[in-house]
């Protein structure tokens, strides 16, 4: 499951409002058995990230429709995917010194491994951004792995599932672009 998280950190981060969820969408890394991340001030969802909130955390690995045609016994169609689900409470971290530097060891996590950019202490729109965000921090208490490939298949058949999760990833992301670019 931590692999995953690392692998594919756009985490969905849920809190509850008044029977209401608020859904972001943000990159949160892996540290230390936390989860750390960043928010904009003006996400109506910052003000349920303060101390001992509790939320939910979903990241989604690959997926992809599995035809029975890529097995080599009779199956039925399927859908296989990765996914896992956090429960954690929220700590809010105020310290500007420690923002900065979070930020700058996320984007060399998010650059790597040839990182290609780096942020740098001194970037003056580092600075002038400070106040426009919020760093908190995620205590897990729950995990919770979902992986559907195929494993109850022969493994012949896991193998094939596992090309095709493979292939159809790449065939899909290149399809989707071509459409809306």
């Amino acid at each position: 499951m931590i692999e995953v998280i690392k692998a594919y950190p756009l985490a969905t981060l849920i809190s509850v409002k008044d029977d209401a969820p608020l859904i972001t969408h943000l990159p949160l890394i892996y540290k230390d058995q936390k989860l750390i991340g960043h928010i904009d001030i003006y996400n109506p969802q910052t003000q349920l990230l303060k101390d001992d909130n509790k939320v939910k955390v979903l990241f989604s690995g690959p997926d992809c429709y599995i035809s029975p045609s890529i097995y080599s016994t009779t199956q039925l169609p399927t859908w296989n995917y990765v996914k896992v689900h956090l429960k954690g409470t929220v700590n809010a971290i105020k310290n500007k010194t420690a923002l900065k530097a979070s930020l700058i060891s996320m984007t060399e996590f998010l650059e790597a491994p040839e990182h290609n950019y780096i942020l740098k202490p001194d970037n003056p729109r580092l600075d002038k951004n400070l106040n426009y965000i919020e760093m908190f921090e995620i205590e897990i208490t729950n995990w919770e792995g979902k992986f559907k490939l195929s494993q109850d298949k022969k493994p012949k058949d896991i193998q094939a599932a596992r090309e095709e999760l493979k292939r159809a990833s790449q065939d899909s992301i290149e399809a989707f672009l071509d459409k809306i670019f």
